[in-house]
């Protein structure tokens, strides 16, 4: 007896991702944490530029401590505990009291971190700015005496909380993540992993002492140019300053400087990496051993910023704007860029710089 043939089943969607938590953050619910604390919006509320957080520009109906807008930041759940946040918020505030430009949270009903229908929020001043003109070079030494001073104050007291900048967290707990949770396509995963692996070892083997305590103090931990808002002449507060101190860390000096150098030319990097130094050493003096770090430590923030992108995945802005992320292409280029680094860690160019 024959039988009817067995139609196909019919594909079955995928299931809908997770919801994000930041789905929730409504300017509703924006508001309501504002005057959870007291705090009143006279209706205007601008998104701003963040992935890691949230933040919003709320101009207010009553000035407080002299300010009609402030900023609230909406940290990313589940990323810092409370005793981390604080601890940078005492940062940030401690070098505020040594006159070092940075913009801390404000102090509202006796404390700097509020919380609101699950969200932990801070609330800081306005205070604008443009990216530093990093071609000049006196924008850099003024860059770097600012940097130094920032460090003179980070030298004085250690971190309990917040993480420390190393190879084991950075690097290799990065690379066993991605490779456990299967982020990587299976047609590249094998060549990334090897690729990832010889670069840990390589700056295990150029730089084993880049976790050593002794070249270890506070930092801003994220010191590229975007950070850093250069407020023009003639303003009040003329110069650079932090208006966050979100990855703030443990780890050498030198990583505060060498995301100021622009990529390319190395020529072009020595000439403005001497002009930031010139203006560092006005104010601190600077191991150049740890010049000898930049490369293992460009490796190491490769590897995270992977690790980066891929936690927060379930984030729908960072499909959004990252759309390239994922794709055996881009983990290809990544394996060349790692395989580049190793080349790079091994070339003695900015051991031998003379400042």
């Amino acid at each position: 007896m024959s039988h009817p043939p067995i139609a196909p089943l019919a594909p079955q969607p995928a299931p809908p991702p997770p919801h994000h938590p930041f789905e929730r953050l409504t300017p509703a619910l924006v508001m309501d944490a504002l005057s959870h604390i007291g705090l009143w919006a006279d209706g205007r509320l601008t998104p701003l530029n963040s992935f890691e957080n949230r933040v919003y520009l709320a101009h207010l109906d009553e000035p407080i401590e002299g300010h009609t807008a402030v900023v609230l930041k909406f940290y990313r759940p589940e990323r810092w505990t409370d005793a981390q946040i604080e601890e940078e918020h005492r940062f940030s505030l401690e070098l505020a009291a040594d006159e070092v430009p940075v913009v801390p949270p404000l102090m509202l009903q006796n404390r700097s971190l509020h919380h609101h229908e699950g969200f932990r929020f801070s609330v800081s001043p306005r205070r604008g700015g443009r990216r530093p003109e990093l071609d000049d070079p006196d924008v850099l030494e003024w860059t770097g005496r600012f940097i130094a001073r920032l460090h003179n104050v980070g030298a004085r007291s250690a971190f309990v909380h917040r993480p420390t900048l190393s190879m084991a967290q950075h690097g290799q707990a990065t690379v066993d993540w991605l490779l456990g949770h299967e982020v990587l396509p299976l047609d590249v995963q094998s060549r990334w992993s090897d690729a990832a692996r010889l670069a840990l070892a390589t700056v295990a083997e150029v730089a084993p002492e880049l976790d050593a305590p002794t070249h270890q103090l506070r930092l801003h931990g994220d010191c590229h140019p975007g950070n850093v808002l250069w407020t023009p002449s003639g303003n009040v507060g003329e110069g650079p300053h932090f208006v966050d101190l979100d990855d703030a860390l443990t780890g050498p000096a030198v990583q505060d400087l060498w995301m100021l150098l622009p990529g390319g030319d190395r020529q072009d990097q020595l000439y403005k990496l001497s002009a930031l130094l010139d203006g560092y050493t006005q104010v601190r003096s600077f191991n150049q051993q740890q010049l000898r770090w930049i490369e293992p430590l460009r490796t190491l923030r490769l590897i995270h910023y992977s690790g980066w992108l891929a936690r927060r995945w379930n984030d729908p802005a960072f499909p959004a704007n990252f759309p390239w992320f994922g794709s055996s292409a881009y983990w290809l280029d990544q394996i060349q860029v790692l395989q580049e680094q190793v080349n790079a860690m091994q070339e003695p160019v900015w051991g031998q710089f003379q400042g």
